[in-house]
C-alpha cells in the first residue's frame, strides 16, 4: 500500500519569510534606523510611525515603557467587544497588561489611524504592525482590532512581532484560525534563547499565527499552533536559566538570519527518506539546535524521539483538518445539481395532481424515495455552511452569509417542506417549536438581516411569476399540518375553544400570503394537503360560512385566476 508523501510546510516557508526583507524593514523601525520616523509616546507605552519613500508601505512600530513591561502579569481577563467574537465563541480572554496598555492609548492611536494611516477603499496602503516584547503584544491586539474593521477585504495589515509573549487563550486562537486570511497576518519571531515568548505557557495561553524559530545557526517556521506551543515548551526546558533577550540581541538575529541549513537537509534526507513527514520534522528540530548530539552536551534529559513522534501526530492532524475543512464553492456546483433535480421532480408531481409536498410525504414511488438522498446531501451541505458561517468573525462571516443568501434562500424553501412532511409523516406537532432545524432558522434570518435590495429581489413575487415561485414561508405546510390537526381536534371535541382560535389565525394568515401572490398555486392541485383540509374545514363550518378566505376559495374561478396570474384580490 503506498502512503501518501507529507510534508510540514515550515521548511518552504521558512525561507520565504526571510527573503522578502519584511523582518529587517520591521526592525529597522523598532530601532529607529531612519531619519524620517514619526514618534509619539502614550500611557505605558510609544509608537513610531515611517512611510517608506517611493512605496505605500507604512510601518507602525510599538514599544511599551520599561516600567510597563516589568510589571507583565499572566492575568487573562474577558475581551468581547470585537466582532472578533461569534455567537458560537462570543468571548475570548487576553492578557491583561497587554489589553490594558491597549485600551489606555486607544482613542490617540484612532486618531493616528484617521490622520497618518488611510487604510481606505480607495487606498493603497500597505500597513506592517511591529514590536518587540509586551510591544509585540500590543501590536498583536492592534492588529486585531483593525482586522475586526476592514473584513474580509483586500487590505489586511501584517503584525510581525519579536520576542513577545503570547498574547490570549485558545478561544482567541481559535476564533483567529476560523479565518484563514485573518491567521496569515500574523507572524511572530521568536529566538531559542528568549525566555519571554514562553512566558505564559503554562496558564491557559495559546499561540496563534506564524512562528519563525531561530537558533544561533538557523531557522525554521511552524504554522500550526499546537506545534508552536510544544516548540515553546522544549525550548523552555532546554533555556530554564536564559534571560530576554535585548533588542541588540534581536537586531543580530534578524541580520544574521538564515533558513535550514543545507547539510542538515542532507543529513535529514539520508536518515528518514522512508518518511518525508518525520524527516521534515527532525530537520526542523536540528535546526533549533533539538538533537540527540546537542542534548548530549547540554546535559538535558530530553527524549528527541519521543519529540519527532509527537511532532509528527501533530502535524498529521493538521493536514488532516486541512483536507476536510469545509469549502463551500468547491461542492456548490454539485449541489445546484442536486437542487436541479428537485426542480424536476417537483414539476412531475405537479403535472400528476398531487404536488412535491405530498408526493414525498406518502412516498408513492420509487422516485420520491430517491429524493431521500437528495433531500439528505443538501441538508448536509447547507448545514455544514451555515456552521461554517457562524463560527466565521462576525465581518467576515456576514460577507460569507451574503455570497451564499440566495441559494441558501431557496434551498431553504424547497427544501424544508420535505422535512416538514417527513415529520408530520411521523406523527410530529408543532414542528416551529419541537423540531425547526436551527440551520433553517437562521438562514430566514439572515434573508431578514440581508441589504434592502438583496430581500427586495428574495421577498417580492407579482401575478405575473405566480406559476414559478416557490412558497416565501418556507413553513407553510407546518402550518397547514397544524391546520389539520386544529381540525381532527375540534371533531373529536377536544380542546375546541382554542381549536377554534388556530384555525381561524390560519384563515387571516393564509388569505394573507394568497393576497400578496406569495404562496405557489401548487396548494390548490386535487391531492394536496391544503385542499384536504380546506374540504375539513369547510365541512365543520358548513355552507353558509363567510369570510374572505371562503368567498376566495369557494369560488372556483377565482381560484383559477390566482393560478394563472390574473386575479386582483378586493
Amino acid at each position: 500500500m503506498t502512503h501518501p508523501i507529507l510534508f510540514s510546510s515550515g521548511i518552504e516557508l521558512s525561507p520565504l519569510v526571510i527573503s522578502s526583507g519584511l523582518l529587517l524593514r520591521s526592525w529597522d523601525v523598532i530601532a529607529s534606523r531612519h531619519d524620517n520616523i514619526v514618534s509619539d509616546e502614550g500611557l505605558g507605552l510609544s509608537w513610531k510611525l515611517y512611510k517608506q519613500p517611493g512605496t505605500d508601505v507604512v510601518i507602525l512600530a510599538f514599544e511599551a515603557s520599561s516600567d510597563s513591561s516589568s510589571k507583565l502579569q499572566p492575568d487573562l481577563v474577558p475581551y468581547s467587544d470585537l466582532l472578533l467574537s461569534t455567537k458560537s465563541n462570543p468571548e475570548f480572554s487576553v492578557n491583561n497588561t497587554a489589553v490594558t496598555l491597549f485600551y489606555e492609548n486607544h482613542q490617540k492611536l484612532a486618531q493616528l489611524l484617521k490622520s497618518e494611516i488611510n487604510l481606505s477603499n480607495q487606498s493603497n496602503t500597505k500597513l506592517i504592525v511591529t514590536g518587540h516584547g509586551l510591544g509585540g503584544s500590543v501590536a498583536s491586539l492592534f492588529t486585531i482590532s483593525l482586522l475586526d474593521n476592514v473584513g474580509s477585504g483586500k487590505k489586511r495589515p501584517l503584525c510581525i512581532t519579536f520576542g513577545s509573549p503570547l498574547v490570549g487563550d485558545k478561544k482567541l486562537q481559535q476564533a483567529i484560525s476560523r479565518s484563514a486570511h485573518w491567521n496569515s497576518c500574523f507572524l511572530h519571531v521568536v529566538s531559542h534563547k528568549d525566555p519571554l515568548p514562553r512566558l505564559f505557557i503554562a496558564n491557559s495561553y495559546m499561540p496563534f499565527g506564524t512562528f519563525l524559530f531561530c537558533s544561533d545557526k538557523s531557522s525554521t517556521c511552524f504554522e500550526n499552533p499546537d506545534s508552536s506551543l510544544e516548540i515553546l515548551v522544549q525550548l523552555g526546558s532546554i533555556n530554564a536559566q536564559s534571560q530576554g533577550n535585548q533588542s541588540s540581541e534581536y537586531g543580530n538575529i534578524i541580520e544574521n538570519l538564515k533558513p535550514i541549513c543545507k547539510d542538515l537537509t542532507t543529513r535529514a534526507e539520508d536518515k528518514f527518506q522512508p518518511d518525508s513527514l518525520l524527516a521534515c520534522i527532525s530537520l526542523q528540530l536540528q535546526a533549533l539546535g533539538l538533537t540527540p548530539q546537542i542534548q548530549q552536551q547540554q546535559q538535558q534529559n530530553i527524549d528527541i524521539n519521543a519529540l519527532e513522534a509527537k511532532m509528527k501526530k501533530l502535524e498529521e492532524k493538521l493536514i488532516v483538518q486541512r483536507r476536510i475543512i469545509f469549502d463551500p464553492s468547491k461542492k456548490l456546483n454539485q449541489m445546484k445539481g442536486h437542487m436541479a433535480q428537485l426542480e424536476w421532480y417537483k414539476k412531475e408531481t405537479k403535472d400528476e395532481g398531487k404536488g412535491y409536498y405530498d408526493s414525498y410525504k406518502n412516498m408513492y414511488y420509487q422516485r420520491d424515495h430517491d429524493v431521500v438522498e437528495l433531500h439528505k446531501k443538501l441538508t448536509i451541505y447547507w448545514e455544514k455552511m451555515v456552521e461554517e458561517a457562524k463560527l466565521k468573525p462576525q465581518r467576515e462571516g456576514s460577507a460569507f452569509r451574503t455570497r451564499y443568501l440566495y441559494g441558501g434562500t431557496t434551498y431553504r424553501r424547497m427544501v424544508e417542506p420535505l422535512a416538514i412532511s417527513q415529520y408530520y409523516k411521523d406523527g410530529g406537532d408543532d414542528y416551529m417549536k419541537k423540531k425547526r432545524s436551527k440551520h433553517f432558522e437562521l438562514l430566514e434570518e439572515w434573508l431578514n438581516e440581508a441589504g434592502d435590495k438583496d430581500k427586495k429581489n428574495l421577498q417580492s413575487t407579482s401575478k405575473k411569476n405566480v406559476q414559478a415561485i416557490l412558497t416565501i414561508d418556507s413553513c407553510f405546510w407546518a402550518h397547514v399540518e397544524e391546520a389539520l390537526l386544529s381540525c381532527k381536534e375540534l371533531k373529536a371535541g377536544k380542546e375546541k375553544e382554542e381549536a377554534v382560535k388556530k384555525l381561524l389565525k390560519f384563515e387571516d394568515y393564509i388569505y394573507g400570503v394568497l393576497k400578496n401572490y406569495e404562496v405557489s398555486p401548487e396548494i390548490f392541485l386535487e391531492q394536496s394537503s391544503f385542499m384536504r383540509w380546506w374540504i375539513e374545514y369547510k365541512g365543520i363550518k358548513g355552507t353558509s360560512y363567510s369570510s374572505p378566505l371562503a368567498s376566495f376559495m369557494n369560488d372556483v374561478g377565482k381560484r383559477k385566476g390566482y393560478i394563472q396570474g390574473t386575479y386582483d384580490f378586493p
